[in-house]
């Protein structure tokens, strides 16, 4: 005669079973990063061993029609990816797809660019991951329960990347300032805490190797938070440099800093773009608004494409099929020139 069924796992089952407190297993799962990457391994497999499902994803393990996928993405950080969000959300539109979506702190800020933890038994079918990379361990665990994952805006070893081209596009930017005549350019680069080879950096490469092979062209680099308002406090510096000094053009590497330029030119009664021609990225409804040139990104394809790519992936593991192989979709960026610049 069968015994009776087996009680499902609860937070104090993992806990004891790793000794740790309970608050420790909740701030792997919710707060990673304030919990030492030796302990985040223990309590993880403890919680894979048992089973563990979150209270909030245990209703999920009951419903065998709808499929859920899992967004992690920096949303209160940028609101670029609330852009990409609408495409995800459009993608899925009449899938049979339940969508979550967690918030993540963003990479420029936290101590490591990773992401260090995500609820793996029941809580999702598939998972995308936007705006940071997994720790190694995560995608381990990810890989070892067959959780189909798609990156976005990110790099990845072991899953299907959707991207842009960030050392491109960053020649592209700075080509049409060049184009234009400039010859004295600045650029306002998001500071960020943890050493890695970011977009960002990328985007400030391709950017520098373009005004290297211009003869007589210069760069002048500051870098500031991710905000218009640190952003017009480190080109204020910039562009009072004098008449003599000063860059003629500013590229900054999203539209939210090129607004803190364009407040910053202002407030030195310089005319945008007579007098400085500024330059943002992105292409979000600020730029469209503010009548910013910037460089396009396709916010919202991303997210299609990488719902394309998971629902692929979804449905080999349903079928029982091997994983499809791991792409990379590199995706266009465009120039769209606007009336913050002009030929000096």
């Amino acid at each position: 005669m069968p015994g009776p069924p087996r009680r499902a796992a609860t937070i104090y089952d993992v806990a004891r079973e790793a000794a740790v407190s309970i608050s420790t297993v909740s701030n792997v799962l919710n707060k990673p990063e304030r919990v030492a990457r030796p302990t985040r391994e223990r309590v993880l497999a403890v919680a894979d061993e048992l089973g563990y499902v979150p209270k909030s994803s245990a209703a999920h393990l009951a419903r065998k029609r709808v499929g859920r996928i899992g967004v992690v993405a920096p949303f209160t950080a940028y609101p670029s990816y609330l852009q990409r969000l609408t495409g995800i959300l459009r993608g899925a539109s009449g899938q049979q797809l339940e969508v979550g979506v967690f918030d993540h702190e963003s990479a420029a800020t936290a101590a490591t660019p990773l992401l260090a933890s995500i609820p793996v038994r029941g809580a999702v079918d598939g998972l995308i991951v936007m705006g940071s990379s997994i720790e190694q361990v995560v995608e381990e665990r990810l890989l070892a329960h067959g959780v189909p994952v798609v990156v976005v805006d990110a790099d990845s070893g072991a899953f299907s990347v959707v991207t842009i081209d960030d050392f491109g596009a960053g020649r592209t930017a700075a080509q049409h300032l060049l184009d234009l005549g400039h010859r004295r350019l600045g650029y306002v680069l998001e500071r960020q805490e943890a050493e890695y080879e970011s977009q960002a950096r990328r985007r400030l490469g391709g950017f520098r190797e373009a005004v290297a092979e211009v003869s007589g062209a210069t760069l002048e680099v500051v870098s500031c938070l991710g905000t218009a308002a640190a952003a017009e406090q480190v080109a204020a510096g910039m562009l009072a440099g004098g008449a003599g000094g000063r860059p003629t053009a500013v590229m900054a590497h999203f539209d939210d800093l090129a607004l803190g330029v364009v407040r910053a030119a202002r407030a030195l009664a310089l005319r945008v773009p007579d007098d400085v021609s500024v330059l943002g990225f992105d292409d979000g409804p600020v730029a469209d608004a503010a009548d910013l040139s910037t460089v396009h990104q396709p916010f919202e394809e991303s997210g299609e494409v990488a719902v394309r790519l998971l629902l692929q992936a979804m449905a080999a593991a349903v079928a029982g099929a091997a994983a499809p192989q791991r792409q990379t979709s590199v995706l266009d960026c465009s120039l769209v020139q606007r009336a913050s610049t002009a030929a000096p």
